[in-house]
């Protein structure tokens, strides 16, 4: 294959997001970590995996950036996971350091590639390695509301018992507790959620969708989720590859859009060949816009830990 993606950070984030672009065969995957012996201990075995999975993909591993060049996009899954009790914002000052050094070494050996952040805190990190490498905004991408959006489609499908790819969600917003889910824009078959969910149900499930990845830490006690943000991970790459135009729930550099400036946040996006093509602003009710400009302030707040 002639396209390459590289993912940083070998866990179960970075290794479910080199699975899942090897079987969809949409290109080769570098596997980049630290630590020596697992990129490419846990490289070989997807390798391995290729007859069986029908997939032709390259799937190598590194503890040298040096590797990353010629890729067209970079996932960085590198970071300290949450703990049970933890937020993302917890993990601001220790994560920020890790994206920072990937930063520079993108910047160095894949200058013209853009860049997929999954590390949390999302939107913090998102805003911080389009600082340190100095990209256009339209090619840094936090994953936020994708993963965030899907988590919402699945549990409007449990609710309902009908098909997962029926169901359509829009979560605004930060990644984390201050998200904002907009019912009013999800749906079944087109079908407005209010008219097959009582108000009741649909506000449990939004309660949910903001623990959504809380929820899995508790659970697991020594990790946190990773199929979930690595599928969304991937859904990204292929609507830059392809050229899709996806309309997207992603954390973007806002210029002003509903009444944000000069942060990272989940909004619907155009994700495309040039990356962030476009921001869509929805017509939010009092509510809606109240509750995406609090939680943009209290990021804006987390910024300044980092001199922002």
């Amino acid at each position: 294959m002639n396209k390459k993606i590289a993912v940083v950070g070998a866990g179960n984030v970075g290794a479910s997001c080199a699975q899942y672009i090897a079987e969809a065969n949409i290109a080769d995957v570098v596997l980049v970590d630290i630590v020596e012996g697992v990129p490419q201990g846990k490289a070989l075995d997807l390798t391995q995996a290729g007859p069986v999975r029908g997939y032709n993909a390259k799937v190598t591993g590194t503890n040298d950036y040096k590797d990353i060049e010629g890729a067209s996009i970079v996932i960085d899954t590198a970071g300290v996971p949450r703990k049970p009790g933890m937020s993302r914002e917890d993990l601001l000052n220790s994560n920020a350091q890790i994206t920072t050094k990937v930063g520079e070494n993108i910047k160095k050996y894949a200058p013209k590639s853009f860049v997929i952040m999954v590390a949390n805190p999302l939107d913090l990190m998102t805003f911080h390695m389009q600082k340190v490498t100095g990209f256009p905004h339209n090619r840094v991408v936090g994953q936020a509301g994708v993963l965030d959006s899907i988590r919402f489609r699945a549990f409007i499908s449990m609710e309902l018992n009908v098909a997962m790819s029926d169901t359509q969600a829009m979560v605004l917003g930060g990644h984390g507790d201050t998200m904002v889910p907009l019912p009013r824009y999800s749906t079944v078959s087109g079908i407005p959620i209010s008219e097959l969910i009582s108000d009741e149900r649909i506000k449990a499930i939004c309660a949910r969708t903001a623990d959504g990845g809380g929820e899995i830490v508790r659970l697991l006690k020594t990790g946190s989720a990773y199929y979930a943000p690595a599928a969304a991970s991937v859904d990204m790459c292929k609507a830059i590859f392809n050229d899709e135009k996806r309309l997207l729930a992603c954390s973007a550099h806002l210029t002003g859009q509903y009444g944000i400036k000069d942060i990272y946040i989940g909004v619907p996006i155009i994700l495309g060949a040039g990356g962030i093509e476009k921001i869509i602003e929805l017509k939010l009710d009092p509510s809606e816009l109240g509750a995406l400009q609090k939680s943009a302030a209290t990021y804006k707040e987390h910024l300044g830990i980092l001199g922002y």
